[in-house]
């Protein structure tokens, strides 16, 4: 009995399993997404999926959008029309072929929860809702910086600057970085935030870092970053890198000499600069030690600059910088040496010191002080090296070895630094003419130019023994004169003087004139004798070489015709006397040198056919 009991009972539980699971599956089942997220200005189009059972039809579709706690229709969609009701979306509403809702140029005001209900008759009626978001992507931050400088002995959290986002909706969060890391509240750090709606429903959001600052902070870098959801997926816009202004005092300071300490020579424009690792600066002062008393120089400086121009080996010393923070008061102080290079008492001094004349020697020696080693370089009057060494010995002299001659004093450590002495080498004696225009040939009554030049120490002058224009010129030691006259007969024959003299004495040379008629017939006598000589030896060594040639045979009896029997009467003889060769023979003979024998008397032919 109690089985049977049992078995009835699992009969009627699974019975009315199954009339309630076919009573399920023989409902109209609707799906749609939970959310829809559209941009601001954009369409949003909203879907709805629905199941009939057995490809049964739908009996109507009805679309509600929530306004507070009731429901407002849209549409509602039978088999055989569609009804769009009378509301604020009318002329922004759509359907689709499959029934989707589309409303374009959405709003803020938008952001609502749509209803799609569908009924289908004995299937019975279901719904489901989606929740529309209207969103407007922020504007990227706008940052601002402080501006008038955190001092790090502030004792409370000072601004460091603020962060603006504007135009989004909906609000995003705003965090600060510091140097690419995020920060978080602390004792050091605040943060501030103020969410504003605008008239047009879209938010700004402002906020504000308040911190501490140390030293190390003039050198970091600040932003901020707006956050906000986009889709399921969280989105990010960064601001630029700012950096602010950080006050502290200074704790170190550095003085030194610029362009280089130890290159300094007289001359130079010289900088002391000092530098202190406080903002802002401290004031500087500037004092050199002057025996037991230091001297103040600070009316010379200029924001840690200290100028001296073309200094002097009086520059040298010790100089001090000394800061004061006008904020705490403390007070900072560096020294620096400063040496000066220099050269002086440059003497050249000349062994003899004497009197100095032609062919004597002389020893020059150069000197100078400075508390860096020299060299020593000779250089001539033009410039050029001459010798190296404190010494220079010249032997031999002459007046034209008189010149100046320099010594240079280099400091090879120092570049740039040196000094030069000059000393004048002047060789004295009686005056030498070293040219003069003789032997000068001229005709009578020609105008003619006399030349006479010469060299002296002391400066010499010169005189000319006949009248004339003369026109002098002179050059250190030298001296020139060119005389202008006209060649008379007395002239001619006696010829000119050039006298030149100073303190040491007179030389005197002669210029001698010469008849250039006479000369000219001497030479065209002479010309024609030469050119007769050499016409004879000419035609001499013709006659030599046809004899060697067995042209000119030779006969003691009468003539003798050295012309062939068949000879034609177009060829010319030629009669040579035998007088005529003997004038020849000692014309050749005095032409060539050598000495022939003389010719038979009888006549003899030369035939000059070959």
């Amino acid at each position: 009995m109690a089985r049977g009991q049992r078995a009835a009972g699992l009969a009627l539980g699974w019975g009315c399993c199954l009339l309630l699971c076919c009573a399920a599956a023989s409902k109209v089942e609707v799906s749609m997404p939970a959310l829809v997220e559209v941009e601001r200005g954009g369409t949003a189009r909203i879907e709805c999926n629905f199941h009939i059972p057995e490809n049964g039809s739908y009996a109507y579709i009805n679309w509600f959008y929530m306004d507070r706690a009731s429901r407002v229709r849209l549409y509602h969609i039978t088999s055989g029309e569609t009804l769009e009701e009378d509301t604020s979306y009318k002329g922004r509403l759509s359907l689709g072929e499959d029934n989707a809702l589309s409303i374009s140029g959405v709003t803020l005001q938008d952001s609502k929860t749509f209803v799609c209900q569908v009924g289908a008759g004995s299937y019975g009626v279901d719904e489901k809702h989606t929740e529309l978001l209207i969103y407007k992507v922020p504007e990227a931050p706008e940052i601002t910086a402080d501006s008038g400088g955190i001092s790090v002995q502030n004792s409370d959290t000072s601004e460091i600057a603020r962060c603006v986002s504007r135009n989004s909706f909906p609000p995003p969060n705003i965090t600060w970085h510091k140097n690419g890391e995020q920060l978080e509240e602390s004792p050091e750090v605040k943060l501030t935030f103020t969410r504003t709606r605008e008239a047009s429903g879209l938010y700004t959001v402002t906020s504000s870092l308040f911190a501490r600052v140390r030293r190390q902070d003039q050198h970091s870098h600040y932003h901020c970053a707006v956050h906000y959801r986009l889709r399921g997926r969280t989105h990010t816009l960064e601001s630029r890198r700012v950096n602010v202004t950080v006050f502290y005092p200074a704790e170190h300071v550095k003085l030194q000499v610029m362009p280089s300490p130890t290159l300094v020579k007289e001359g130079d424009d010289v900088q002391l600069v000092c530098e202190a690792d406080g903002n802002p600066a401290p004031v500087f002062s500037f004092y050199k030690r002057e025996l037991e008393d230091w001297q103040d120089l600070s009316t010379l400086a200029e924001s840690g600059v200290l100028n001296l121009h073309g200094v002097s080996k009086n520059s040298s010393g010790l100089y001090r910088c000394q800061t004061l923070d006008l904020d705490d008061l403390r007070q900072l102080e560096e020294d620096v040496e400063l040496v000066v290079n220099y050269i002086e008492g440059v003497q050249v001094n000349m062994e003899p010191s004497s009197t100095l004349h032609e062919g004597d020697s002389v020893r020059l020696s150069c000197d100078a002080h400075s508390p860096v080693d020299l060299d020593y370089h000779w250089r001539d009057e033009k410039g050029r090296k001459v010798a190296e060494g404190n010494q220079l010995f010249l032997s031999n002299l002459t007046f034209e070895t008189s010149s100046n001659f320099s010594c240079k004093v280099v400091a090879p450590s120092v570049p740039g630094l040196e000094r030069s002495k000059q000393v004048a080498v002047a060789v004295q004696g009686k005056p030498r003419i070293v040219a003069i225009s003789s032997p000068l040939y001229v005709q009578q009554d020609q105008v003619v130019n006399l030349t006479c030049k010469a060299i002296a120490y002391p400066k010499p002058s010169l005189r000319w023994s006949v009248n004339g224009t003369a026109h002098e010129f002179s050059d250190n030691q030298h001296i020139a004169s060119n005389l202008t006259v006209r060649v008379s007969h007395d002239l001619l024959r006696a010829g000119a003087r050039c006298r030149v003299s100073n303190a040491f004495g007179a030389t005197e040379q002669h210029i001698q004139l010469l008849d250039q008629t006479t000369s000219e017939s001497k030479g065209v006598i002479i010309v024609a004798i030469i050119v007769c000589i050499l016409v004879l030896a000419v035609l001499g060594s013709v006659i030599c070489f046809l004899h060697k040639k067995g042209k000119i045979p030779c006969g003691r009896a009468g003539k003798q015709d050295i012309t062939k029997p068949e000879a034609r009467k177009d060829k010319i003889l030629v009669d040579v006397k035998s007088d005529k060769l003997s004038e020849e023979a000692g014309l050749l003979q005095g032409a060539n040198g050598e000495k022939r024998p003389a010719a038979d008397q009888s006549e003899k032919y030369i035939d000059l056919r070959n």
